[in-house]
């Protein structure tokens, strides 16, 4: 009497369970280097309002005849914002000047970096942010 095997559902579900682990782990890494980099990101959008807000403060108050009209000195407000930026510590002044007199424009940038190295996420990305803040007297 010979027994015949049938081929059934039979198998191991170990590769289709270390397929699925690895990504997912992949998954978190990549996850974690997203919000790293927007984190960052966020952080230098900060540091140029900042700095804009206090290159702004440092106007000068023109009197005459007609009333009070307020400009900025670009020495001060460049001394303004590199203070506010050096606070910051990991972001550089690139620049900070005024179009017209009245705003304060600044752009600092940073280098992130990822906390977690991975094959799927560039070494090292150059985060440039720009802000303005105006002088408005009433």
């Amino acid at each position: 009497m010979t027994r015949h095997r049938t081929l059934g559902d039979e198998g191991s579900v170990l590769p289709l369970t270390v397929g699925y682990a690895l990504l997912a782990v992949v998954l978190v890494l990549v996850a974690a280097d997203a919000i790293s980099l927007a984190l960052a990101h966020k952080r230098a959008d900060t540091v140029a309002d900042a700095a804009a807000l206090a290159a702004s403060d440092g106007f000068v108050l023109d009197v005459d005849g007609g009333g009070a009209h307020a400009r900025l000195d670009p020495a001060t407000l460049a001394e303004l914002a590199a203070e506010v930026v050096a606070a910051s510590g990991e972001v550089t002044l690139i620049a900070a000047d005024t179009p017209d007199g009245l705003s304060a424009r600044v752009t600092v940038a940073t280098i992130w970096r990822p906390p977690i190295s991975s094959l799927f996420v560039p070494d090292g990305v150059r985060l440039e942010s720009s802000a303005t803040s105006r002088v408005v007297l009433r």
